[in-house]
């Protein structure tokens, strides 16, 4: 690679880390090629990019961005052979690598990026898969606002046919 392609290769990279809130650095050194194939086509039916890059051009493009978004914690990671996950989802990653993980010891969890969260360690798998998406904390919360208001209206209406039986009850006692 020439100092061109990498100039190219480090702005395509800085790109991707700008743009994405979610990403994960990962091992997958020693696996075959057929497994591999088998995670890169779980990863595309998942709408996640993988790309397995050299540590050097991640660092520099990290580092272009690296006061704004926090990623100084990450240097410690780059060490070895690196896979990167870019996804739209913060958690869809974790499932997969714990998905894969079942028949295989790679891939490994190197540090993962999580909206300026950094989590490192192949032990942060089980916290990460468990993240809720944003469209689940939003029901959640919309959840949590109409149950007391739901309670009222259901006491307002109960409390309406209660008294409506007490005058009810109160007028055939007076005829």
């Amino acid at each position: 690679m020439n100092k061109q392609e990498k100039t190219v290769a480090i702005e395509e990279l800085r790109e991707k880390f700008d743009n994405s809130n979610f990403f994960y650095l990962t091992d997958s050194s020693a696996l075959s090629v057929a497994k591999i194939n088998k995670l890169r086509r779980i990863c595309f039916e998942r709408d996640i990019d993988i790309q397995v890059v050299k540590n050097t051009l991640v660092r520099k493009a990290m580092e272009g961005l690296a006061e704004e978004k926090g990623f100084a914690s990450l240097y410690d990671s780059l060490h070895g052979p690196t896979t990167i996950l870019f996804s739209t989802v913060a958690n869809a990653p974790a499932k997969v690598l714990e998905e894969f993980r079942k028949g295989n010891a790679k891939p490994t969890l190197k540090a993962a990026y999580i909206d300026s969260a950094v989590f490192i360690g192949d032990d942060q798998i089980e916290v990460l898969s468990k993240l809720k998406t944003k469209e689940q904390l939003v029901g959640e919360i919309i959840g949590l606002l109409q149950s007391p208001a739901k309670n009222v209206i259901g006491a307002l209406k109960s409390g309406g046919t209660t008294i409506a039986g007490l005058l009810k009850t109160l007028e055939e006692r007076a005829a």
